[in-house]
């Protein structure tokens, strides 16, 4: 069986501090101060999440947050951003989004493909078949990819010229 699991027990100045949370404007803390109220009076996490509905793997988090760091780092609001792992740093590094924008310069025919613009879709396409990206990439990540370069998705596109010889003098014709 699983062992329940409980606040410490609550100093007089704690718990003042938790129940002024209760009216103070952040709803963040009024969940906080509600879960740790309920913890101390000897409540378990089922019954802490049927009366206010939150999930009990927050109210854990809560409870085991109280216990390890104190009222004040449970209180205050922290980034959910993730620290370290896969999604913490960008899919494609600087080596791989110079490559990216090298491609970019190119005309998608001269890849076999059909278009004479790049998408986000056939870039990534492209990307994966030239071994930029170890798997197919989804068109968000390699619009962040190209939006890192410095380059906006509409930016990226105006790099494709025609393959007629006479582009150049037709272009500048068209834009006097």
């Amino acid at each position: 069986m699983k062992r329940l699991l409980f606040v410490r027990p609550l100093t007089s100045a704690e718990e003042a501090a938790l129940r002024a949370g209760l009216r103070g404007e952040s709803a963040f803390v009024l969940k906080r101060c509600q879960i740790l109220l309920a913890s101390a009076q000897g409540k378990t996490v089922q019954e802490i999440r049927e009366a206010f509905g939150y999930s009990a793997q927050a109210i854990r988090n809560v409870l085991n947050g109280f216990n390890q760091e104190g009222l004040p780092a449970t209180l205050t609001r922290h980034s959910n951003r993730p620290k370290s792992g896969p999604t913490s740093q960008p899919t494609l590094g600087v080596a791989q989004g110079e490559r990216l924008e090298r491609l970019l310069h190119q005309d998608p025919r001269s890849y076999g493909k059909e278009n004479s613009l790049w998408t986000l879709g056939l870039l990534a396409e492209v990307a994966f078949e030239q071994g930029i990206t170890p798997a197919r990439l989804s068109a968000e990540t390699v619009r962040r990819a190209v939006n890192r370069l410095g380059w906006g998705w509409k930016r990226a596109k105006s790099f494709i010229a025609s393959p007629d010889p006479a582009y150049a003098r037709k272009k500048s014709a068209g834009t006097a």
